[in-house]
């Protein structure tokens, strides 16, 4: 059972009904619709899609865990089935094994309506997969398997570059950023996103372990941090990026982080909600309580939640009001995912949310 928080503003009561407007609960024609206009754009999400394997009981060691449950995962997999989910158009490109998980994680997509066409297959390599452990307060330790995976040997003339050419928006990671040739192929693709006028999403996503050093990871993930117009980054990836700096600081993210082409940078909090930082404002949105049960794929979540609204309406970049309630919804989104065990597996769709936000209206 959800531990919903009692509405305490009226501020946050008006967001929930503006949101169950959005979400096609009214179709009366009283309310500001332009606020409320449905995704009919892609988003194309690349890099790695995998298997997490995730205990089957919380709060023990790989070791100590009597068992695990298979689910499909990878970031920006998991922000395509989101979006798809809540009902926007989304494509994934990237590559698995010629194997019975590549498979099954390529229908998985197709059983969200997520597009395929730019998905590939290698006979030469693995599916990659992740084990997941789940500590006492729901956060997450990982052990990959990729030496080397499938993912990891995407190549540049592979890219579906027609469906890259029809996005609205393209969104990316650093883990592709890794090895060759999966990095050439993901910098070419950002610059035909690029060129197509798409707009570019980055969610670093830091994975330390997968990278030969942090030296190296901290400047791969700078060498392309100018590139994108919205930027998602936890606190935890701020003290890495910066240094040591203290991630709570708006002049830290301002000064070091924020850069020119950023229509939208935010930083995501957890269960305490998320900061945001445009040219021209800067605020927080609350988190939304719920009881966790584990936090994998609470990030990606978000991600879908925010990008299903800028998908559908830009206007958001320069309307701090329409911001403000697509980052609420998109803490929605984060939450209801931590009530479910795997990343894909607890993705809500609209249905939930709608769920979500009228039992919050009556409480």
């Amino acid at each position: 059972m959800l531990a919903f928080v009692w509405c305490s503003t009226l501020q946050t009561v008006v967001y929930i009904f503006e949101i169950l407007f959005c979400l096609g609960l009214n179709h009366s024609n009283d309310l500001r619709k332009e606020d409320c206009k449905e995704t009919g754009s892609l988003v194309v999400c690349f890099g790695e899609m995998l298997i997490d394997f995730v205990p089957t009981v919380g709060g023990v060691s790989l070791a100590e865990a009597p068992a695990f449950k298979k689910a499909p995962g990878g970031a920006p997999a998991n922000v395509a089935v989101g979006i798809s989910r809540l009902g926007g158009s989304s494509a994934f490109i990237g590559k698995v094994g010629a194997d019975e998980f590549g498979y099954m994680l390529a229908d998985v997509l197709k059983q969200n309506n997520v597009e395929t066409s730019g998905m590939r297959f290698d006979s030469t390599a693995r599916t990659a997969l992740a084990f997941v452990t789940l500590r006492a307060d729901g956060e997450r330790e990982f052990l990959f398997f990729r030496n080397p995976s499938a993912d990891m040997l995407l190549q540049e003339s592979e890219l579906d570059k027609n469906l890259l050419k029809q996005a609205r928006i393209f969104h990316y990671g650093s883990i592709s950023l890794i090895d060759e040739p999966c990095k050439s192929a993901h910098l070419a693709a950002m610059r035909i996103a690029k060129n197509s006028g798409c707009i570019l999403s980055y969610d670093p996503n830091l994975r330390l372990a997968l990278w030969p050093s942090a030296d190296a990871a901290r400047k791969s993930i700078m060498d392309i941090w100018d590139q994108a117009d919205v930027t998602k980054i936890s606190e935890d990836e701020i003290t890495f990026l910066t240094g040591g700096d203290d991630p709570y600081d708006d002049n830290v993210v301002l000064k070091k982080l924020f850069h020119p082409n950023l229509k939208l940078l935010i930083v995501t909090e957890g269960s305490q909600g998320c900061r945001y930082y445009t040219k021209a404002f800067k605020g927080r949105i609350a988190g939304v309580k719920v009881k966790p049960v584990d936090t994998t794929g609470a990030g990606d979540a978000f991600v879908s939640g925010i990008l299903y609204s800028i998908a559908s309406d830009q206007t958001i970049f320069q309307d701090e009001k329409r911001l403000r309630k697509a980052l609420y919804f998109a803490n929605i989104c984060g939450a209801l995912t931590v009530t479910g065990r795997g990343a894909i597996p607890a993705l809500p769709t609209k249905e939930a949310i709608l769920q979500f936000l009228l039992e919050a209206a009556v409480i």
